[in-house]
């Protein structure tokens, strides 16, 4: 009984976030809010990456237990410019073969895990995706030895 009700609580506090999530990223809007209220509304970013246009991209991410990433790209003038999720299937489907690791967590963001397999000489970044029915669903990007994308996947883990 008590790890129902832990597990009962624990999925409320889960949906609480991602309500308030949701409320604070519509107030955020492009054209309007700041960098600063990017920042006062959605904390210190994962990664910051400065562009050529002089605007800088901030990196959000919702993984490990999530199933988003919102890049924010502020403007010189210091108003924010585009606020959007980058796991989307158009995202995955840029990923190409002889990318690098920089690459994608430019286009992508930090992923969920990262799992290195010696005998493959391969390593493994996933993402967590929506889920499907009662199972478990992630995007992979498949690094090999030198770095770079060799192959992407989709695994599904059923769960039980």
């Amino acid at each position: 009984m008590r790890r129902l009700s832990s597990l009962f609580f624990g999925a409320v506090a889960v949906a609480g976030l991602a309500a308030c999530d949701a409320v604070t990223l519509n107030e955020l809007k492009p054209g309007v809010s700041t960098g600063y209220e990017v920042r006062d509304k959605l904390g210190k970013p994962g990664i910051e990456w400065r562009n050529d246009d002089g605007s800088v991209t901030w990196e959000y991410t919702r993984q490990p237990e999530g199933t988003e990433c919102f890049m924010a790209t502020v403007g010189p003038d210091n108003i924010l410019r585009s606020l959007e999720n980058v796991l989307t299937p158009q995202n995955f489907a840029r990923v190409q073969p002889g990318w690098t690791k920089d690459q994608v967590r430019r286009l992508l963001g930090k992923p969920r895990s990262v799992q290195t397999f010696a005998l493959k000489k391969e390593e493994v970044w996933d993402w967590r995706l929506p889920p499907e029915f009662s199972a478990d669903v992630f995007f992979n990007i498949h690094f090999g030895e030198n770095g770079q994308v060799t192959t992407t996947s989709r695994s599904v883990q059923p769960r039980g």
